[in-house]
């Protein structure tokens, strides 16, 4: 029991550490644009480090997750829609698997 206190304090630190140090370390308003800018980036830069992994390796041939990471990556980049985008995606992930799947 007492394990589990102690698990349930530590994340509790570890979540609410990240949220308070910047108002403690951050008084004043940011007037430097680079750290702006670093500040405004981190978020999307973490998010697509943790989810590019995954990605390449969500099935089980890497041709196929490539395929469907460039038809996203080009309907992203013409500014087609998420829901549109996404199952652009699968589909040609999924069209991919059945041709790799009977050669």
């Amino acid at each position: 029991m007492n394990y589990i206190l102690l698990a349930v304090l530590l994340m509790a630190i570890v979540t609410y550490l990240p949220r308070v140090l910047p108002i403690v370390v951050f008084q004043r308003k940011i007037k430097s644009v680079r750290i702006k800018s670093f500040l405004y980036y981190t978020p999307y830069a973490v998010l697509g480090a943790m989810t590019f992994p995954s990605i390449l390796f969500s099935t089980g041939n890497m041709y196929s997750s490539i395929a469907g990471t460039l038809t996203a990556l080009i309907l992203a980049y013409y500014e087609q829609g998420l829901m549109k985008v996404a199952l652009s995606a699968v589909l040609v992930v999924a069209v991919c698997e059945l041709c790799f799947y009977h050669l």
